[in-house]
This record gives structure tokens, C-alpha cells and sequence, in this order.
């Protein structure tokens, strides 16, 4: 990821619909940012998944601890793009 990209909500967005879809009582155009991705649907094995789509997508590598630690989508793409900055740092 270069330095001048940034991975968004709505990156974000998008690879959890095609990796593990959406329920049916989700709204992914509301206010989703600070809900927990428990309470948006996506139990733990829809966030590996997506961890892994976004790893691939992205070409880099995120800690096993960030399956449990980042339970939001703010969290996440921060936590994504701090990685983003610090892989790029190192090329």
C-alpha cells in the first residue's frame, strides 16, 4: 500500500460483502463505524475471512491479534492503515 493510499470504510465495506455477505437486519450504509462487528453480524470466522481478503488485496500482513482486538470497523481500517504506513516505511 503506498503512502498515499489510503484504505477506507468503504474498502472496507466492500470486502466484507463479497467475503462474508451481510444479514439481512444489517445496514452497512448506516452509521456503522463504532458498532461492534458482533452486533453487525460478522462473527469470528467472517472476520478472518476478511482480514485474509484484505491482506491479499492490500499485500500486507496484520497480526493474528487483530481478529480480536480491532471490534470495530474505525478500529480496523485504522489499524489497517497503520500497517499500510509501516510496510511502505520499510520498502
Amino acid at each position: 500500500m503506498s503512502s498515499k493510499q489510503q484504505f477506507t470504510l468503504q474498502d472496507l465495506k466492500r470486502i466484507l460483502l463479497a467475503g462474508a455477505g451481510v444479514d439481512e437486519h444489517t445496514d452497512l450504509d448506516g452509521e456503522i463505524l463504532d458498532q461492534d462487528f458482533a452486533a453487525l453480524g460478522y462473527d469470528s470466522l467472517a472476520i478472518l475471512e476478511t482480514l485474509t481478503r484484505i491482506e491479499r488485496e492490500l499485500g500486507i500482513t496484520l497480526a493474528d491479534s487483530v481478529a480480536t482486538e480491532a471490534r470495530t470497523p474505525r478500529v480496523l481500517v485504522r489499524t489497517v492503515n497503520e500497517r499500510g504506513q509501516a510496510g511502505s516505511e520499510l520498502e
